[in-house]
Formats: structure tokens, sequence, C-alpha cells
């Protein structure tokens, strides 16, 4: 059987297909289409630092993880303000060199030296450094976390190549019951190990950052029958605790440096 197109709706066709073909021929020649994983990614990856304290002589003394929150024009340059934990820090001042290392996303990175800015290491675990250097990614907070919230986590587990590992906020865990103006701890089920300490945690869907890596509860493993008798410390999965936003500005606030966090950008 053999059918034929009448006039109008042959011309309708023709014109549909030499529309189509437009529309492909755009298509190829614009960038190619990118999920909001990857926008994601491609945002909060270069606010990643790993952070490494030397001492004089060059001999490592240990290493962590930070993010870069601000940056500032200078004289000289632009100065990039990065936040860590307090005890990658504690009690190194003056006895070592603080070193930064930007970029390790993309290969080895650059390297440069940082100073102290404030650092505390008691209820709230934090520290500030400041470092010259013309590739500063900062980040911006997020809104409050929620139960179940999916989270990256980007840090630099045992001083090596950088980690990305994905979670959701496990706990909430409010110091006061019934009172608004209490400080909200975080958990994270996203796996760490040593080095990720100050490592930054973030909202999988918008980028935006929720804290940063405090520590994690651990499991001690002891060797059976050795002489002399040994131990090590192992990471408990799904047990990351994180400093919150609210802990974070209540630390930058303490030494005048408020202003280094941007706030959160609204999200539909």
């Amino acid at each position: 059987m053999t059918v034929e197109l009448t006039r109008p709706f042959a011309t309708r066709v023709a014109a549909a297909a030499i529309l189509i073909g437009a529309i492909s021929a755009a298509g190829c020649a614009s960038a190619p289409w990118k999920s909001s994983r990857e926008v994601v990614l491609e945002e909060i990856l270069p606010s990643a630092v790993q952070i490494v304290v030397e001492q004089r002589e060059g001999r490592r003394v240990t290493t962590g993880s930070g993010v870069a929150i601000a940056s500032r024009k200078t004289p000289t340059g632009t100065s990039c303000f990065i936040l860590t934990s307090g005890h990658t820090v504690a009690g190194l001042a003056g006895r070592a060199e603080i070193y930064t290392v930007f970029g390790r996303h993309q290969g080895t990175g650059r390297r440069t030296r940082a100073s102290l800015v404030a650092s505390r290491n008691d209820t709230i675990d934090l520290a500030l450094l400041r470092t010259e250097v013309d590739q500063c990614a900062s980040v911006r907070s997020a809104r409050a976390p929620v139960l179940g919230e999916q989270v990256w986590v980007v840090g630099f587990p045992l001083g090596r190549h950088i980690m990305l590992s994905s979670g959701v906020v496990s706990q909430v865990i409010w110091d006061g019951i019934g009172d608004g103006a209490a400080t909200g701890r975080l958990m994270v089920d996203a796996p760490v190990n040593y080095g990720v300490s100050g490592g930054g945690v973030f909202d999988a869907q918008t980028g935006g950052l929720i804290g940063v890596v405090e520590g994690f509860a651990t499991a001690r493993v002891t060797a059976q029958g050795a002489t002399p008798a040994w131990y090590i410390d192992v990471p408990v999965p799904g047990q990351t605790h994180v400093t919150p936003l609210t802990d974070i500005r209540k630390f930058l606030a303490e030494f005048e440096q408020a202003d280094l966090l941007r706030p959160a950008e609204r999200w539909p």
C-alpha cells in the first residue's frame, strides 16, 4: 500500500525536519551539558587546601586539611584566608613553619607559606590562616543543614592525595532542648581518615559550606599476644564530627574577622 502525503502535510513535515536539524546543529556547537553534580564539584574542589606543618629544617610535623573562605586585595597581591582545625596547629606557633598547598585537585598544586591569624583548640576547634596567593577560590556558606541532607567532604587523608567522600547529615545535636539560641552540633556519615580534620563539608545540592571536619570516633584495635603490646586507633565509619557554621561565625567574630565568611545565597 502506498501512502501519498498531501502538500500541506508534507510541507509541515519538511519544516519540522529543518527545525530539528537546526536545533541539533546548534546543540552540537554549544558547550557540553553539565549535571548539577559536576557544577557543584567544580565550585568546591578548588577551595580545598592542604595544610603542611614542618620544622624549620624541613622535617614534616603534621598535616591537615583546610578550606579557603575569603580573599582580600593587598598592595602586593592577594591575601587568601583559610579555615582549618585548631588542633592541627596547636602549640606550633613560632616553633614550626605552616604551608598551604592549593590546586591539588588538578595535580601537585602550588605551595605557599602561611601565617597563623587566630586559633582555638578547646570548645571550638578552629584556626584561621593567611597566605599570599593569586588562586584563592573561596566558598560561600550554606543554609542551616537538616537531617538526611546530602553532603560532600573534601580533604587530604594521611597528608597525601585529595579525597572526596559523600554522605548525609546523620545527626543534629542541640546543646539546649527548647533553647532557640542553642548551638547545633553536626555529625555526617561520610567516611574520613587522619589528616582530613579541617576539611570542608558542603551541601551537595548547592555547594555551600555547612562546616569543617572536627574529628571522628575511633575504635581501638589491640594486637593479641604481641610483645611489647601495641594497639592502633582506627576511624569508625559513619561518625564524622563537624564544626558547624554557628561556631565558625562565633570564632571569626571573636577575632574581628566576621566579614570573611560570605552569607548563604538563596536557593530555590
